[in-house]
């Protein structure tokens, strides 16, 4: 495959209250990105376990291509509870096999059929998977067409402002929450000014291409240079929120992709993710007129 859209990071199973599901920010953004049509890869890490084996199988099934390396750490399981809004609450194992993800030659070979990739900021929790997406990120061809995604994904205490600089200077386009934006200003030193300015000092300070805040409830904006474009949020009745924020991002990249003006693109995201939130678990199978 050549121009691939890249998923990389955790690979675990969210361990729901009727049961476990599938999940992992960059499994849910390969898997919606390949239902757009685009050829995607999720790029991870699982144990030698039952678990392990059964991610495999089911990425598998569900015709997701993978580069998942097996190491001698346990599949990554989160305990997830959901309160009387659908929010999820996630308690996330430590030490597992999503923190210990190898650069390989393999890994090496899909960096440089790589055209966009999305990573955040827990699977740096740990160096070997830090130092696997940076270099993942340098073994990148280097051109303006290339889309690289940070999509912050703060989650309990596993991050640091060492970790979110640097993310910030390798991407070209930031997707973040606005609470992970209150905290991202908190630690950046600018906690007094609205939510849209602190998006315009990110995007200038960090030269990016777009900058993409989602706000839940409140609706969704898209910051390029000199313009900025705002989606209400659809009301929906909520099955749960989890993946919600992963389908939006991939659907979002994959429509700039297509060639799809930032407006068209954003307003496909809104679309995607609001109906990912009528369903239950991160991966359901999305409408062809969201599709299409």
């Amino acid at each position: 495959m050549n121009d691939v859209v890249v998923g990389m990071g955790e690979a675990l199973w969210d361990v729901l209250p009727e049961g476990k599901k599938i999940g992992g920010a960059p499994a849910n953004f390969a898997y919606h990105v390949s239902q757009f049509g685009l050829p995607s890869c999720v790029v991870s890490a699982v144990g030698a376990d039952a678990l392990g084996k059964e991610i495999i199988e089911n990425f598998t099934s569900k015709g997701l291509n993978q580069l998942i390396a097996e190491v001698p750490y346990p599949t990554g399981t989160v305990q997830v509870e959901i309160d009387q809004a659908g929010v999820p609450q996630y308690e996330i194992k430590e030490n597992v096999a999503w923190d210990n993800i190898p650069y390989t030659a393999r890994l090496e070979a899909l960096a440089g059929k790589t055209k966009a990739v999305c990573f955040g900021s827990l699977a740096q929790r740990n160096v070997v998977s830090r130092e696997t997406v940076n270099r993942f990120l340098d073994a990148m061809p280097h051109n303006d067409d290339n889309l690289v995604v940070f999509d912050v994904n703060l989650r309990q205490g596993f991050y640091n402002k060492e970790i979110l600089c640097n993310s910030m200077k390798r991407c070209n386009i930031l997707k973040i929450n606005d609470e992970e934006l209150v905290t991202v200003s908190r630690m950046f030193g600018y906690p007094g000014i609205d939510l849209q300015d602190k998006c315009w000092i990110l995007l200038g300070k960090y030269n990016l291409r777009m900058l993409i805040l989602t706000c839940g409830i409140n609706g969704s904006y898209v910051f390029t240079p000199g313009n900025v474009s705002f989606q209400p949020t659809p009301r929906v009745e909520v099955a749960d929120t989890v993946g919600a924020g992963d389908s939006f991002t991939a659907a979002f990249i994959s429509s700039i992709l297509r060639g799809k003006s930032v407006s068209e693109a954003h307003s496909c995201a809104v679309r995607t993710s609001a109906f990912v939130c009528t369903r239950k678990g991160a991966m359901p199978i999305l409408p062809s007129e969201l599709t299409d």
